[in-house]
């Protein structure tokens, strides 16, 4: 049986995110296609959002993928799709687009409730390039096939690195 590997951490100070942040905003901002809402994706998307929503002067909204509860998410993502379909430009932003997984389900989803897929946008902080979803906007890009960090967020450090290091093993596949 095969050990997974230990995964190297990397620690992302608050200065690092706030510089990557500001980089973000400002690309939203010079970009034609204004939104009118920022969406933060929970759990990793939603900081960055506040940030993104108070630099633009924009309203945000927040919906929780991670949890998986009835409710947050899916229902959520429903309504959201509806506000497009109106009119209303918007911008889902997370930490990461690591896999892709998280925004290839959001975008399914939305499309299947009717979404106009013109009104919507996908900003990150971290890019992989490798990834099977592409996102509009980024803060800064990383290639996995040669960057195995796991990074950690400035609201994920104050976790144990136990249950940091617990959650990087369940993807072994990123940590080469």
């Amino acid at each position: 049986m095969t050990q997974t590997p230990e995964p190297q951490l990397h620690y992302i100070d608050y200065d690092s995110f706030l510089s990557r942040v500001r980089e973000l905003s400002a690309r939203i901002a010079a970009d034609s296609w204004k939104p009118d809402f920022v969406i933060g994706v929970g759990r990793g998307g939603l900081v960055p959002a506040v940030y993104i929503s108070h630099g633009l002067e924009l309203p945000m909204l927040s919906i929780d993928h991670s949890a998986k509860v009835p409710g947050f998410a899916d229902e959520l993502l429903g309504k959201v799709a509806g506000m497009s379909g109106e009119g209303k430009r918007l911008l889902f932003v997370d930490d990461i687009n690591d896999s892709g997984g998280t925004i290839l389900y959001i975008r399914e989803l939305l499309s299947g409730a009717g979404c106009n897929a013109d009104n919507l946008r996908f900003a990150v902080v971290l890019n992989n390039t490798r990834s099977r979803a592409t996102v509009d906007l980024w803060g800064e890009e990383i290639d996995r096939d040669e960057d195995k960090r796991w990074f950690v967020f400035p609201w994920e450090s104050v976790g144990t690195r136990d249950a940091i290091v617990e959650e990087a093993r369940s993807v072994p596949e990123r940590l080469g």
